[in-house]
């Protein structure tokens, strides 16, 4: 048995050996360094075949770009774009450092190589096949010839025709012209082809007077013109673009193009605010670049759209577009002397106009004009929307179900404490807000709060909800979540950002019954050989009907009866307003069933500085029931063609009760500036136990109102509060306060009071 057991073990290790050593015969190092030189000879002979069959091109259509046409929704034209901004320079009209410091963001080896990138060119290949996107590495010869003789496609075929045109012109071209080509080519943003068109658009001079700290910017603009732009880059493009330029210049003192000293004493050049181009004056290029936005967020990049061949039709509907500008212009730019007085020239207007059924944007407002004032107000969002926030609170209030720190459930009946720095209760962040005025109301209805705008009533509201409830119930009804928003009881008063096109979704949501609307100006865009991603859709749910019905049905007694009376006219009508802090903006937001319109007020100097608007459209504050309001009614009695039959078809949580309107008692503060704020949170004061006047019986229902029905409100900023420790930038408006007790006061509320009134500031005519 044992000699028989090593046969089978011989025999078994022969026939293993033998499969062993037919496939070392088979995969020998000879075999395999044969078959990679064979594959690298066909590899070269295939792109010798390919370098002989590709020529270099003429120039392409891009280098000889198409206009842009856009239109009103009517079909008729509103502007065309295309004419190219480019001025061809040469080299000896560019400083040597300025040409380096494009050589060093782009290609350091540029003076060295063939003109390509073997390894940048596979990367690309490679991530164009995977679907990785774009992708750096192209040396500045590829680069031009994409420019000049190809496309922006990002496929394999353009990418191999780069890769062997880029080999011919390095051969047939020398360094300098390449260069020269390269610069006068390239994309800078702002609308600026070429080095020189970048140097005016950035820094008003020639590209013969760039600095090397200018240069060093510009070069590293073209890694992201709209994301590197200074003037409208987030904190973080900022700092993305800022270590770029000094990676730029880094590079520079590595190469020995630039001394380590001079290098050291460079700070970084901010370029200047952006100008319109010509062609683009009063509303145009507002309306232009809010499309472009869109079209941006559609897919269709920057450097897309300046290449022309667009047709893009806005929703934007003219009759209403004037009606708008009429508007301002009669209700605040015929009060300002801008010429003449400095404190008027800093008062800025922004308005968005949006059907909520749709939620196309009808009309919108950006400015004085897109060549006077480039930045947006419509869409900017570095301004607080103040008060204008409150229904957002009540919205979320409503939706979550919640309950006063007692277990009240919140309702438009609600009582709560309307007393002036009433500290809020069951909240870790102190926060006592001060009222318009200090004023004390006592006992108060949700909704006698809402249409006299109570910040010690909100502020415990929120505090009730939940702030971060509050947060995720105005992202979901079309606010933008942003920097600077923090999740405290101050949100109640709005101290976050927004613009006028963010608080138009917000209220036309609530229009359209709880039902996301979101805001689009482009109504139809066609292009030759691209395609532009799909319109923002609205439609999904965010608040219950009867939550969203029931805002509503408190923002008519606004219009009926509080601070927004100057925006009453023969249409049914909801809204709000606001001031903030330092009386910085002024807003008034509001609704009719078919049009939403947003209205805001912002100071702001030469610098870019926000300051108040005190003393300017009228004397003392220009609060959001005033011009605000007064624009909106104009605008959207125009709008609806001298009025609407229209009302508002609502399902509220809860049965309409009659409100008695607010008698204002007492007398107003002396400054129109706030006090500065303490560091500790304020402490309640008593109410005015002063028999109040006899009020009349409020309206009900959605009756039409007229201008002319009552007597202008008032608002003003709050006079600073703590919150935390901190100051609260909160705001206040609705110049009336309670007549007196309301009648059926329970669960615990405290006696009825009365509060001071004071007489109503006269209505702006």
């Amino acid at each position: 048995m044992g000699r028989a057991e090593a046969r089978r073990t011989r025999q078994r290790d022969a026939r293993r050996a033998g499969k062993a050593g037919g496939i070392r015969r088979f995969f020998t190092w000879r075999k395999l360094l044969g078959t990679f030189f064979t594959l690298c000879l066909l590899g070269m002979g295939a792109l010798f075949i390919v370098y002989l069959l590709v020529p270099v091109p003429t120039a392409n259509a891009q280098a000889e770009k198409e206009s842009n046409v856009y239109k009103y929704s009517d079909g008729s034209i509103l502007a065309r774009t295309g004419s190219v901004n480019r001025e061809i320079v040469g080299l000896d009209k560019i400083p040597d450092e300025v040409e380096k410091a494009f050589v060093a963001a782009e290609n350091k080896t540029f003076y060295k190589d063939s003109g390509v990138d073997l390894k940048g060119t596979a990367r690309g290949v490679f991530n164009t096949l995977t679907g990785g996107g774009k992708q750096g590495g192209s040396t500045i010869t590829q680069q031009y010839v994409k420019n000049y003789y190809l496309n922006q496609d990002q496929t394999v075929t353009r990418k191999l025709k780069e890769l062997v045109i880029s080999l011919k012109v390095d051969q047939q071209k020398d360094k300098d012209e390449i260069l020269a080509g390269y610069l006068n080519t390239s994309y800078y943003g702002r609308g600026a082809y070429g080095i020189q068109a970048a140097a005016q658009a950035y820094y008003r001079k020639d590209a013969q007077k760039l600095t090397v700290a200018e240069g060093a910017y510009l070069a590293a603009l073209l890694q992201a013109p709209s994301q590197y732009d200074w003037a409208v880059a987030s904190p973080a493009g900022r700092k993305l673009v800022t270590e770029r330029w000094n990676y730029v210049l880094d590079n520079m003192v590595g190469e020995n193009w630039l001394d380590a000293s001079a290098r050291s004493a460079l700070t970084f050049p901010v370029p200047k605010k952006p100008k319109a181009a010509p062609g683009m004056e009063g509303q145009t290029g507002y309306l232009v670049k809010a499309a472009n936005a869109e079209l941006a967020r559609r897919g269709v990049s920057e450097d897309q759209i300046e290449a022309g061949g667009w047709t893009i039709t806005l929703s934007i509907e003219k009759k209403r577009q004037d009606a708008l500008v009429e508007a301002v212009g009669e209700q605040l730019e015929e009060k300002l002397d801008r010429e003449g007085d400095t404190r008027d020239a800093t008062v800025q207007a922004g308005a968005t106009s949006v059907d909520p059924k749709t939620g196309k944007v009808v009309a919108l407002y950006g400015g004085v004009g897109a060549t006077e004032h480039w930045i947006s107000n419509a869409t900017r969002r570095d301004y607080q929307p103040a008060s204008t926030f409150k229904p957002v609170v009540l919205a979320s209030a409503l939706e979550n179900g919640a309950e006063t720190q007692d277990g009240r459930r919140i309702g438009l009946s609600t009582i709560y404490d309307g007393n002036s720095k009433r500290p809020v209760e069951g909240s870790d962040t102190p926060f006592a807000p001060e009222n318009e005025d200090d004023r004390s109301y006592g006992p108060v209805t949700v909704q006698r709060a809402t249409n006299s705008s109570i910040n010690s009533v909100y502020a415990q509201m929120i505090v009730d909800v939940g702030p971060g409830d509050v947060k995720e119930t105005a992202v979901g009804l079309g606010m933008h979540d942003g920097e600077g928003w923090p999740v405290r009881p101050a949100m109640s008063l709005g101290t976050m950002g927004a613009s006028t096109w963010d608080m138009a979704a917000v209220y036309a949501t609530l229009d359209n019954h709880g039902e996301q609307v979101v805001p689009s100006i482009v109504k139809d865009v066609k292009h030759r050989t691209r395609e532009a991603g799909a319109a923002p859709e609205g439609g999904d749910r965010v608040i219950s009907r009867e939550a969203a019905d029931t805002v509503t049905q408190a923002m008519t007694g606004v219009v009926r009866n509080g601070s927004g009376r100057n925006a009453q006219g023969d249409y049914s009508a909801a809204g709000k307003t606001g001031t903030s802090e330092n009386n910085r903006s002024a807003w008034f937001v509001g609704y009719t069933p078919e049009l939403v319109t947003a209205v805001g007020l912002f100071g702001e100097d030469a610098k870019g500085r926000q300051v108040t608007l005190t003393d300017t459209v009228n004397e003392g504050r220009a609060n959001g029931g005033g011009v605000p309001a007064m624009i909106w009614q104009q605008y959207t009695t125009g709008a609806l063609g001298g009025g609407s039959d229209e009302r508002f078809d609502l399902d509220l949580l809860e049965p309409v009760q009659e409100e008695l309107p607010a008698s204002p008692s007492g007398s107003p503060s002396e400054s129109e500036e706030p006090e500065e704020p303490s560091d500790e949170p304020s402490q309640s004061e008593q109410p005015d136990d002063r028999p109040s006047n006899s009020p009349d019986p409020s309206q009900s229902g959605d009756e039409s109102t007229g201008p002319g029905d009552s007597t202008g409100t008032t608002e003003g900023t709050d006079s600073g509060t703590t919150e935390g420790g901190g100051t609260d930038s909160g705001t206040t408006e609705g110049g009336e306060s309670d007549g007196g007790t309301d009648s059926g006061t329970t669960d615990g509320t405290t006696a009825g009071t009365t509060s001071g009134a004071r007489p109503p500031r006269p209505q702006n005519t």
